[in-house]
C-alpha cells in the first residue's frame, strides 16, 4: 500500500486519530513538561502534606508534601522510555528468530519455538517479577524485564508471517535465481512482514507501559523518589481513602497513555490490514 494512502486511510480513521492525537500530546508534555513544572518533584514539604486539588497544586500533594501535579509531568518522559527501550529489546531479538525459525523450519523452528513456549508457559507479569527478582529492582532491569517477556510474541507473529510469505512465487523465483538466505530474508521476506510488526509494536508500547507500572505498584520497578507512575500508585494506595487524588491522578495518566496506543495500534491495524478492517 503506498505511503500516501496509508496517512489518508488513518486520517479517515477515527480510532487512530484520536489515538494518533492522545500520544501527540503525551510526547509533547514528555518534551516541555519539566519546564512547565511549577515545583521540583523531588522535593518534600511536609508542612504540605495531603493536600486537595487547588490553585497552588493542581493535582494536590502527595504524603510528602510533593506537588503531584510536577510529578505526574515528569513521569510522562519516564513512562514513554519504558516504553520505547521495552518494545526495543522485544522487538529486534523476537523478529529476527521469527525470521530464522518460519524460514529454515525443521530442527531449527522447533527449537526456537519450543523456547518461545517455555516463555509463553508463564503468565507474563510473573515472568517479568521473577526476572526483576534476580536482575534486582530498578528502572533499567524492569524495562529488560518487560523486554524479555514479549519476545515470544514478536517471535510468533514474525513467523507466522515468514511461513505465508516463503511460499510466495517472487520469493521462490529470488530463490532459484541464485538469491542468498540473508539477502532474501532481509530483502524481501522482512519488509513484506512489516505491517503485523508495526502493529504489533504500537499495541505493545500501551502494555509494555501497563507492565512496568504493574512493577512499579509492586515495588521492583522504579524506585523512590523517582516520579513513575506506578512508583505513585503504590505511594498513594494507603491514602485512598483519605486523600484519593494521589493515586487518582496517576492512575488516569497510565489509562490516558495506554488507550492512545491502543486506539492507535487499532486503527493502524485496520488501515495495515484491511482483511481485518471493523465493519
Amino acid at each position: 500500500m503506498p505511503r500516501l494512502e496509508i496517512v489518508s486511510n488513518l486520517g479517515r480513521n477515527r480510532s487512530a486519530t484520536v489515538g494518533l492525537l492522545i500520544i501527540a500530546v503525551v510526547l509533547l508534555v514528555a518534551l516541555i513538561g519539566p519546564r512547565l513544572a511549577p515545583y521540583d518533584p523531588l522535593v518534600p514539604a511536609p508542612l504540605d502534606r495531603l493536600k486537595g486539588p487547588g490553585p497552588v497544586h493542581y493535582f494536590g500533594t502527595d504524603s510528602l508534601g510533593r506537588d503531584i501535579f510536577s510529578r505526574v509531568l515528569y513521569g510522562t518522559r519516564i513512562s514513554l522510555v519504558i516504553g520505547l527501550i521495552s518494545v526495543a529489546i522485544s522487538l529486534a531479538p523476537g523478529t529476527l528468530l521469527g525470521l530464522l525459525s518460519g524460514y529454515f523450519g525443521g530442527w531449527v523452528d522447533s527449537l526456537i519455538m519450543r523456547g518461545m513456549d517455555m516463555l509463553l508457559a508463564f503468565p507474563a507479569i510473573l515472568l517479568a517479577i521473577f526476572i526483576t527478582a534476580i536482575l534486582g529492582p530498578s528502572l533499567p532491569n524492569t524495562m529488560i524485564a518487560v523486554g524479555i517477556v514479549y519476545i515470544p510474541h514478536y517471535a510468533r507473529i514474525v513467523r507466522s508471517s515468514v511461513l505465508s510469505l516463503k511460499e510466495q512465487l517472487f520469493v521462490q523465483a529470488i530463490a532459484h535465481l541464485g538469491g542468498t538466505h540473508a539477502r532474501i530474508l532481509g530483502a524481501h521476506i522482512l519488509p513484506n512482514a512489516l505491517p503485523p510488526i508495526i502493529v504489533y509494536a504500537t499495541l505493545g508500547m500501551g502494555t509494555a507501559v501497563l507492565q512496568a507500572a504493574a512493577l512499579g505498584f509492586l515495588g521492583l520497578g522504579a524506585q523512590p523518589p523517582q516520579p513513575e507512575w506506578g512508583a505513585m500508585l503504590s505511594e498513594g494506595r494507603q491514602y485512598i481513602q483519605l486523600a484519593p487524588h494521589v493515586a487518582a491522578f496517576p492512575g488516569a495518566a497510565i489509562l490516558l497513555l495506554v488507550l492512545g496506543f491502543n486506539l492507535f495500534g487499532d486503527g493502524l491495524r485496520d488501515v495495515l490490514d484491511p482483511s481485518l478492517r471493523s465493519r
